[in-house]
């Protein structure tokens, strides 16, 4: 498919402050970078978008494939079917430290079926593509010609221009009681007031561009880059501001918590419609989140880049 800047916002390089020493330790400590001029897309990719690959390539996603036993050992065979991770909240209050309690494997749960088998994305065409692993998020920017943002990348584009705020349009949530960002209201996971007007997903361009025109950089769905998951502490400490930055080591993004399997992550930005102030604050720029490269979920989605090549 021919590269095409339609839809696409230019972003003229500059340095920033990735990262936050306020929030999340993962986010610590905050540091200076600097990134070339690049194009992004306006929205994250859409059910349509996405439908459009499918139909051209016959591309089948990662949660329409059963899973490999070996790449699992000991793991329930009922799990190795095709599936995906599904928010189902539960009736009432429960423990946040099982996520679990939310969080289901539902098998059939794919990009057309977002919330499991008998669920369509009829009517949901402007939406964002959920259920898309990293494989599938590449190999759809791979065809229109774009490439997935490094965690610096997207960052800056997420900020709009306010470097220094909480948020990517200031240091309010909710600035005069106007929602910004598709987040949740209520006590999570299981009471949400939809005061934003979304229960799950909302259409792309629904809330407030930021400064820089981009749609949904916070909110909505969380997005795939293409940088290994690794600690911003474990950066190696520069007196200068560090150049386009494209993360760690693939080894060393594998979660230590889990030995046995040897699950590579990358970085994910710009939080979801699940995050909540009493459990997930991540609706900000700086928050980053290690998704597995194998696990696809009803809150990750992606949008593409075009880097301007260096003379």
């Amino acid at each position: 498919m021919a590269l095409s800047l339609d839809g696409m916002v230019r972003i003229g390089g500059g340095a920033f402050t990735m990262g936050s020493d306020h929030h999340y330790a993962e986010e610590k400590p905050a540091h200076r970078v600097r990134v070339d001029a690049f194009w992004i897309d306006r929205h994250v990719v859409t059910n349509r978008d996405f439908a459009r690959f499918v139909d051209a390539t016959g591309h089948v996603t990662l949660a329409e494939k059963p899973a490999d036993p070996a790449d699992y050992p000991g793991a329930d065979p009922a799990l190795l079917a095709p599936s995906s991770v599904v928010l189902v909240p539960p009736p009432g209050r429960v423990d946040l430290a099982n996520h679990y309690n939310w969080w289901q494997y539902v098998a059939g749960a794919d990009w057309r079926h977002p919330r499991g088998p008998g669920s369509s994305i009829k009517g949901h065409e402007d939406h964002p593509v959920v259920h898309v692993a990293y494989e599938d998020a590449a190999a759809y920017a791979q065809w229109v010609g774009k490439e997935l943002p490094s965690e610096a990348e997207w960052e800056y584009a997420s900020k709009g221009g306010n470097d220094g705020t909480e948020f990517a349009w200031g240091d309010e949530l909710v600035p005069g009681g106007r929602y910004m960002a598709n987040t949740w209201q209520g006590e999570f996971p299981w009471e949400n007031l939809r005061l934003d007007g979304w229960e799950f997903t909302s259409p792309v361009g629904a809330f407030p561009a930021n400064g820089y025109g981009l749609h949904d950089m916070i909110g909505n769905v969380w997005e795939w880059t293409s940088d290994w998951y690794q600690e911003h502490g474990a950066i190696v400490r520069s007196c200068c501001t560090r150049e386009n930055p494209r993360g760690g080591d693939r080894d060393d993004s594998i979660d230590p918590r889990s030995p046995q399997v040897r699950i590579p992550r990358r970085v994910t930005k710009g939080g979801s419609h699940a995050c909540a102030p009493n459990y997930c604050r991540r609706y900000r720029p700086a928050a980053r989140m290690a998704q597995p490269v194998d696990t696809s979920t009803s809150h990750v989605g992606f949008r593409c880049v075009v880097r301007e090549r260096r003379d």
